[in-house]
């Protein structure tokens, strides 16, 4: 079986040139070709020769993903759903917005994690995505950024389906060929991991030295009820988190955001404000409250404006900043906690 091309460095390529007698900065060459120019086949490597393009076709592939079916929503929003190499699909998301282009992508088919309110927990997890197939992702939504909005995308968010802080070598892989002047050079800043909360993988990502931006699920700042709505938080305690994301602050001196939603008799009470309050004082943070997107489980209700609007005067009344989210995509299930592969149609 051919080897995915895509999983050697720059180094090895250069390696495999040397071995194959061709001099080594033809590895350079190619490397710039499938980060740098996110070609998808050797015969689009114009500044290489017919033999050496049948050499690397000899020896390798280049596994890249195909958009199966595209949907938009009527407030522009883009879903994907991306057929992978081995017949897999996930999906990514498109959101535009005045100024901003924002890529949604996935990290693993399915999810590692059991959060009761979002549909992709409810899906098994398949398999880890690789480094490309992460980039792709990328790629493939800038393109369409650019057809359908004429801008290129401006953000990306790791907030699709899966927990990138459980798929952490190739997530780390995946922004370095993102951000690289030799892929696409998309600025960290402009990065978002969103991570359901793993402290120890908190203290590692705070020990890459990256300038990417943290967002945590919490929804919640009162063990029994976090650990209710997100079962896999039990073993992972709330002072356990805090501890890991007091780390990152120290580290990167970046503030946290917590991305929250409010849900009828779950997290509603005065009591559950007060304790997000105290949760946020202790790292310095922001709140996202998020507008909840039915998955079809009757037990989970959005909150009422009024109480939305009760978070928000008493974060603001205690300094912190909040904003309001309102989702996108509803119409197709391209919201947040939505994803699911809801009707794709898989491709031979």
């Amino acid at each position: 079986m051919k080897k995915d091309i895509r999983s050697l460095s720059e180094d090895q390529l250069c390696d495999f040139f040397v071995n194959e007698g061709y001099e080594p900065f033809r590895g350079k060459q190619v490397y710039n070709w499938l980060w740098n120019k996110s070609v998808n086949s050797f015969g689009k490597m114009t500044n290489l020769s017919l033999p050496l393009r049948k050499t690397l076709d000899d020896n390798f592939v280049i596994n890249n993903l195909l958009v199966d079916k595209i949907q938009k929503s009527k407030d522009g929003t883009i879903k994907n759903a991306v057929k992978l190499f081995d017949g897999l699909v996930v999906e990514s998301v498109l959101i535009p917005s005045n100024k901003r282009s924002t890529a949604c992508v996935s990290s693993q088919v399915g999810c590692s994690l059991d959060c009761e309110f979002c549909a992709t927990s409810k899906l098994k997890r398949m398999r880890n995505l690789n480094p490309d197939e992460i980039y792709d992702q990328v790629v493939t939504i800038d393109r369409q950024s650019q057809n359908f909005y004429n801008r290129p995308l401006t953000n990306i968010v790791f907030m699709g389906m899966g927990e990138p802080l459980m798929n952490y070598n190739n997530l780390i892989k995946a922004i370095h060929l993102i951000s690289s002047k030799k892929g696409l050079g998309i600025s960290q800043k402009r990065i978002v991991v969103s991570t359901s909360g793993i402290p120890k993988m908190i203290k590692k990502l705070a020990d890459e030295s990256l300038k990417i931006n943290l967002a945590v699920s919490l929804h919640s700042a009162v063990e029994s009820t976090r650990n209710k709505i997100m079962p896999f938080t039990k073993d992972f305690s709330l002072n356990e988190l805090q501890d890991s994301l007091a780390y990152w602050y120290k580290k990167t001196k970046s503030k946290i955001t917590y991305e929250y939603v409010v849900w009828k008799g779950i997290n509603d009470s005065k009591t559950d404000v007060n304790a997000l309050i105290q949760y946020c004082k202790a790292v310095p943070s922001k709140v996202n409250l998020i507008e909840y997107n039915s998955i079809g489980d009757d037990n989970f209700v959005g909150a009422s404006n009024k109480t939305i609007q009760l978070y928000q005067e008493e974060l603001e009344k205690n300094n912190i900043t909040v904003t309001i989210r309102r989702s996108r995509g509803k119409d197709i299930d391209a919201a947040c906690g939505q994803l699911a592969n809801k009707e794709v149609s898989v491709v031979d």
